[in-house]
């Protein structure tokens, strides 16, 4: 059978997206290709939150195909995701030598597809139209059993879509309405990964805190999320729950409280923040003031004092002044997240957001973006520089990307630890003591490792 090789862009969602493409083409005999260069089929997954992200991918279309058109003219050539869906026929249009255009609703018809390609029973095929019940078909996993390759985590998707409509995002247009499981069918889908090994599962969602809204009743007092957050808890063998990425609007008292009475819900946070000023916050369609923003943190950090928040930032917002950037400095700096992925700001067609007038020239996007940064990246040095001397405690995640001959592992409050141990270490829950921090990351003793 051919192998296929898939390059994701963005974000969890999408990885999340092509683990499952890639399990399910697995799963009908296809071999995955550890490059591209190699395989017989190769499908970009890709994003379109930003235009960057979608010249990156239609620039790499464009090198593949000039690369194997003339030596490799049978290699299929695929767009998925959100470019794939709001694009869609025009890919091929622009791409002549791109052969799929999948829909992010069409992610369980890809082996399809790709069988009528190969076969020579199809050309080309473009396919974006929404699917009912697709947000149920997205459960298979690749997880290997042997040692070296076993996973210790893994990303659930809970639901699909969104209703935010925020003014800068085209996710609503590219993801469509929100869509949710059943609790049943994700507790399930948790317990069978449990089973294969996996300690910790991280929920997802466009707006993960809007699950079941309009599928699932409250019961006393808890939303859909939390009744969820608890089935999951239940879990034998399960031990971190994480998820992303919420909206602050579904930061009510019950989930609040979720933190401090289920202990598998790690002290972890990332609360999408965008703007720390309230007229930017309102033209952004974001539904809440830096005033409750700032009180859901007040509200975590009473729960659990030692949770992590992190946050996302948009810089140069159409009619951003420097008067609402300082807003956004002066809450940064009260809040003190343990780090931000700032964005600047890019127009994405037919949001209302493109064509609100006040675009901000990229050169002055260019110097905010570097203040917050620097703002930011003080803040956060100052966080993990308080780790030293510390004990903490990890789940081993497996071998140090940057140095192989280490592992590493994350805190309950998610920062990234890296120590010298061994493969015998692997899926451990352990408690180090925390001897240096540089970058984002925290260096443990392996002399007084403990394991539990």
């Amino acid at each position: 059978m051919p192998s296929v090789f898939i390059k994701t862009y963005g974000c969890q969602m999408n990885e999340r997206d092509s683990e499952a493409v890639a399990a399910q083409l697995v799963s009908k005999g296809y071999s995955l290709a550890e490059t591209e260069a190699v395989a017989d089929v190769i499908l970009l997954n890709t994003c379109s939150v930003r235009d960057m992200a979608e010249q990156k991918a239609i620039n790499k279309m464009e090198n593949l195909a000039g690369q194997f058109r003339k030596s490799r003219p049978n290699v299929i050539l695929g767009f998925m995701g959100c470019m794939a869906q709001s694009r869609g026929q025009q890919l091929i249009d622009k791409l002549p030598d791109v052969d799929l255009v999948l829909g992010t609703q069409k992610f369980h018809r890809a082996a399809d597809y790709l069988d009528e390609l190969i076969a020579g029973k199809r050309d080309k095929i473009v396919d974006v139209a929404e699917e009912k019940g697709s947000e149920a078909t997205i459960k298979e996993h690749i997880l290997s059993g042997s040692a070296k390759d076993k996973s210790v985590s893994a990303f659930v998707s809970i639901m699909q879509g969104c209703n935010q409509y925020c003014t800068f995002c085209i996710v609503p247009y590219t993801r469509g309405e929100e869509r949710s499981r059943s609790i049943a069918d994700v507790v399930a889908e948790c317990r069978d990964l449990v089973a294969r090994g996996v300690k910790e599962i991280t929920l997802l969602g466009q707006i993960v805190t809007s699950y079941g809204k309009r599928e699932i009743k409250i019961q006393d007092g808890k939303s859909a999320f939390v009744q969820l957050l608890e089935a999951v808890h239940e879990i034998e063998g399960l031990e971190r729950i994480r998820f992303t990425s919420p909206h602050p609007k579904g930061y009510g008292d019950d989930l609040v409280e979720a933190y401090g009475r289920l202990p598998k819900l790690v002290e972890s946070a990332h609360l999408p923040l965008q703007s720390g000023s309230d007229r930017l916050l309102k033209l952004m369609h974001r539904g809440y003031t830096r005033e409750r923003f700032s009180k859901i943190i007040h509200d975590l950090r009473r729960v659990q004092p030692s949770i992590g928040i992190t946050t996302d930032i948009i810089v140069g917002f159409p009619g951003e002044t420097e008067a609402d950037f300082e807003e956004t400095l002066s809450l940064v700096r009260e809040i003190e997240f343990d780090n931000a992925f700032i964005f600047k700001y890019s127009q994405r067609k037919d949001t209302p957001a493109a064509a609100m007038p006040g675009q901000i020239p990229l050169e002055m996007i260019e110097e905010r973006h570097s203040r917050l940064l620097t703002c930011i990246n003080a803040i956060a040095a100052k966080k993990y520089e308080n780790f030293v001397g510390r004990h903490t405690q990890i789940l081993v995640e497996g071998a140090s990307k940057k140095n192989p001959a280490r592992m590493t592992g994350r805190t309950r409050c998610n920062k990234i630890v890296v120590f010298d141990g061994g493969e015998r270490h692997r899926a451990q829950i352990m408690d180090l003591k925390i001897e240096r921090a540089s970058n984002f990351t925290l260096y443990g003793d392996p002399a007084i490792l403990n394991v539990n």
